[in-house]
């Protein structure tokens, strides 16, 4: 049981990307007040964690009705995360992040970023959806599933709260090297996804 939490967590908690979202969320909220970049970063984890929940909760239907197999979409979602730990590691994930936030910075009247582009496509992007699809499956129930979204959300909190003085200590190179730490970690986990996938296809 202990191990599943562990291992769920850290899939979720890579593919989210804590670490990673926090320094592009500074540079987003920069000029707002520290009670509007408050309110915009507890907005975007509820628009976040209720998409995420949708997916977990429904996404198992969604798969029955288009009569796509759990193995089928394993493979498939083991891609996708392969896909973002490459780009972690070679930072493709960041360079496209920061484009984001100067398109983002280059239109002034959009103000409120809770929506777009935290909440999707950064937070509860297509990994991720494919993530919790996948651990609400190999997890024992609903209860440690909502658990692990809970805990991984509630990291990502205090990570956009404490964005700002957290970067004056780490610094961009301890950032990019946490980064492709991370990224590793995925990518070992997606490959264990389509291993799974393709022993469950083809009964081996």
């Amino acid at each position: 049981m202990t191990e599943l939490f562990i291992s769920a967590f850290i899939t979720l908690f890579v593919v989210i990307d804590p670490p990673g979202c926090a320094p592009i969320y500074a540079g987003l909220t920069k000029g707002a007040s520290a009670a509007q970049a408050r309110g915009m970063a507890v907005r975007a984890l509820l628009i976040a964690t209720a998409i995420l929940l949708v997916f977990s909760l429904f996404g198992e239907d969604l798969l029955g009705a288009l009569h796509i197999e759990l193995d089928s979409f394993r493979i498939a979602g083991g891609f996708m995360l392969f896909w973002i730990a490459f780009e972690m590691v070679f930072e493709k994930r960041t360079q496209r992040r920061e484009q984001r936030v100067e398109k983002m910075i280059a239109t002034p009247e959009i103000e409120d970023v809770s929506v777009f582009p935290m909440a999707m496509p950064m937070l509860a992007g297509p990994g991720a959806i494919a993530a919790v699809m996948l651990l609400m499956n190999e997890a024992s129930g609903l209860q440690q599933s909502l658990v692990v979204l809970a805990a991984v959300m509630a990291v990502m909190m205090v990570g956009l709260i404490a964005v700002a003085p957290l970067m004056r200590v780490l610094g961009d190179k301890v950032e990019a090297v946490i980064t492709r730490l991370l990224g590793v970690l995925l990518a070992a986990l997606a490959a264990q996804y389509v291993i799974d996938g393709l022993k469950g296809s083809f009964g081996i």
